[in-house]
């Protein structure tokens, strides 16, 4: 059962989304919070699989409370996704750069909440589609040079990361390219260590900023 926290500091949202996950098998919600401090305060002591927070919050607002809850410096990161009513770059760069493994809109629907979830609760993320273009053209744009990878990345994980990028799932690329799961996540988990980033929307950044683009 994943369990989720809930963050929202209004309460007609938190009830709608209560019972959004509550339908969906698997998925359970732990607790709710109704300011950034309060969310904070329980995802630290309840380490939930998965914290969904809003953004615009009193107290503490969503994006420094992902930062103090998933941020680099946080030895032990939780899961969180940041889910907000407002389509605005800086909501979705401050959350991505504060650590969140995904950002949905409010109106995503049930089934993309859903595999929100299961996806950051699985160590993968996930952003909502009608701004995952915006966000990988923001950053194609020659602002800034990407950090080489530790290591040279094979072949096929040129392969996978190329894919990554454009938004397949480890399902999806293993089609593409006639690969077992298992042997997609292999590659997943390669290119993560020798890029030196967290998660796969972080990978996804990287690939763009490095030109690596199908």
């Amino acid at each position: 059962m994943i369990r989720v926290l809930v963050a929202d500091d209004q309460e007609a949202v938190r009830t709608g989304l209560r019972m959004l996950l509550a339908a969906q098998p698997g998925i359970a919600v732990a607790a709710e919070a109704g300011d950034g401090a309060e969310a904070v305060r329980l995802a630290r002591r309840l380490r939930p699989d998965v914290v969904l927070m809003d953004v615009r919050m009193p107290r503490l607002d969503g994006i420094e409370a992902t930062r103090l809850l998933a941020g680099a410096d946080v030895a032990d990161p939780l899961a969180v996704v940041v889910i907000t009513t407002f389509d605005l770059d800086e909501y979705v760069y401050g959350a991505l750069r504060a650590g969140a493994r995904g950002f949905l809109l409010k109106d995503a629907g049930a089934r993309l909440l859903a595999e929100a979830v299961r996806a950051a609760a699985a160590g993968d993320a996930l952003v909502s589609p009608q701004i995952t273009v915006r966000l990988l053209e923001e950053f194609a744009r020659p602002r800034r040079r990407s950090r080489a990878p530790r290591e040279a990345l094979t072949a096929r994980e040129e392969d996978v990361l190329v894919l990554l990028a454009a938004g397949l799932t480890n399902n999806e690329i293993g089609e593409r390219l006639h690969l077992a799961l298992g042997t997609v996540k292999t590659h997943v988990a390669a290119i993560l260590a020798k890029i030196g980033v967290r998660n796969r929307v972080e990978a996804a950044m990287w690939a763009v900023e490095s030109g690596r683009r199908g």
